[in-house]
């Protein structure tokens, strides 16, 4: 079984989303849910397409951390989920 971070991004009016593992494998989709389950697929078929063409599947190294800012002055940024 592979494991990929995937980015999800909200656009306008959809979102979109990547791993950085896996360069040229994206996804979009109306809902987070959607382009969740379109950016599975996607993998899928990136790594089938890697095998059937004897190119190695990468190994999976990309993590993801949040890093927490103080918020100073007056304006503040909107947060998301």
């Amino acid at each position: 079984m592979y494991r990929f971070l995937i980015v999800i991004e909200k656009a306008n009016g959809n979102y979109s989303a990547y791993s950085p593992d896996l360069p040229g494998c994206v996804a979009t989709g109306r809902t987070r849910s959607g382009v969740e389950r379109r950016m599975h697929e996607a993998i899928e078929m990136h790594i089938q397409g890697l095998i059937e063409d004897g190119i190695k599947v990468p190994a999976p190294c990309a993590i993801a951390e949040y890093i927490a800012v103080p918020r100073k002055g007056k304006k503040e940024v909107a947060e998301t989920a």
